[in-house]
């Protein structure tokens, strides 16, 4: 089996402290003198069943504690940096970042100042990884609806300038989908991507709502379209690519196996499917990991999995030069003699290659 770390791909479902290294979690905590609980130390990657309200506070609870790291503007910029880093040692070519700027405003001068920070990040990294990146600005479910209309509006402001899309994100059990329409339609008129989380911890149903409500170009998850035909129709009529995290998947309890996620099904129904990590720090699993398990799982072929990575590269906001030139590297890599192997890692560890 070829190397799927030196398969170029597109990194198109990530979200900004979900992306941390664990080490440089530990490392900031020890340094500002931060109590860690056990599942983020020497329990981690913590266990985590999200399919009741219980296990999602328990989730969202982790990821505040992991957000406290984030201290200085340095910390941010290491952040992101290190995501770029362990995303090119992927193979990704190209990675959009998904940040809410409301969870840092308090303590990074607004949600101005703190957008400009991690774009100015972003670009720096994107230069030393040599790789491309972009930024989704992403509201929050479970606050006001109001407050997405002003992150939609913030996004547009900085539509052409790193800004690639708006998303929507946190338990897709809270607030109203229909509610949401509004900021969507900002993005929609500025131009950028709208990316929102759906079809994961809710059914087909809920696809449903996103598609009708805030017409996505791509759905976060949507895995769950895959249990109603016609809802599944409905994605692939209207164009929708859907950003699938098998490890997020599992490990949040929405699927019991690997071998459950169900990739041949979206795929052979005509859906563009984009692998994407979701949160490294709480499932343990990088980027080429996703690769992995479905290659040992469910028994990809070198093949299928070139399919996956050109959907994520012509699914992206990636420059035409960077994207053809992956896509070019792609037939490379299935010309190339299968002389090495790939070992799945169990879910919580990461996979090297």
């Amino acid at each position: 089996m070829r190397s799927i770390a030196t398969l170029p791909k597109a990194h198109l479902h990530l979200h900004f402290t979900g992306s941390m290294r664990h080490t440089t979690l530990l490392e900031l905590a020890e340094r500002d003198g931060l109590r860690l609980p056990a599942a983020l130390v020497e329990d981690w990657p913590p266990q985590l069943v999200a399919t009741d309200e219980k296990g999602w506070f328990r989730f969202q609870r982790l990821y505040d504690v992991a957000r406290s790291v984030l201290r200085t503007e340095d910390d941010v910029r290491r952040l992101v940096r290190e995501a770029a880093e362990d995303d090119a040692a992927d193979g990704s070519v190209w990675t959009e970042i998904q940040v809410d700027p409301s969870g840092y405003a308090a303590k990074f001068g607004g949600i101005t100042s703190f957008t400009d920070l991690v774009l100015d990040a972003a670009r720096d990294a994107a230069e030393r990884s040599r790789i491309g990146m972009g930024v989704v600005i992403a509201a929050n479910r479970t606050r006001h609806p109001l407050d997405a209309r002003t992150l939609a509006r913030l996004a547009g402001q900085y539509a052409g300038r790193g800004v690639i899309g708006f998303g929507l994100s946190n338990d897709e059990r809270r607030g109203d989908t229909h509610a949401f329409g509004p900021a969507f339609e900002i993005a929609e008129r500025a131009g950028l991507l709208l990316v929102p989380h759906g079809g994961e911890l809710r059914g087909a149903r809920h696809v449903t709502q996103c598609l009708d409500h805030l017409r996505p170009d791509r759905l976060g998850h949507g895995v769950r379209s895959a249990e109603d035909p016609d809802v599944l129709k409905r994605v692939v009529d209207a164009g929708v690519a859907l950003e699938v995290c098998p490890t997020s998947n599992v490990a949040l309890g929405v699927y019991s196996t690997f071998d459950e996620v169900p990739i041949r099904t979206l795929v052979e129904a005509g859906a563009d499917v984009a692998l994407g990590a979701d949160d490294p720090l709480l499932f343990g699993s990088r980027l080429a990991g996703q690769y992995a398990v479905l290659r040992a799982a469910q028994e990809l072929t070198d093949t299928e999995l070139a399919d996956l990575a050109r959907m994520s590269l012509r699914r992206s906001c990636a420059p035409a030069d960077i994207r053809d030139r992956a896509l070019v590297g792609i037939d490379d890599w299935l010309a190339r003699p299968d002389t090495t192997h790939d070992q799945a890692a169990p879910v919580g560890l990461d996979v090297d290659n």
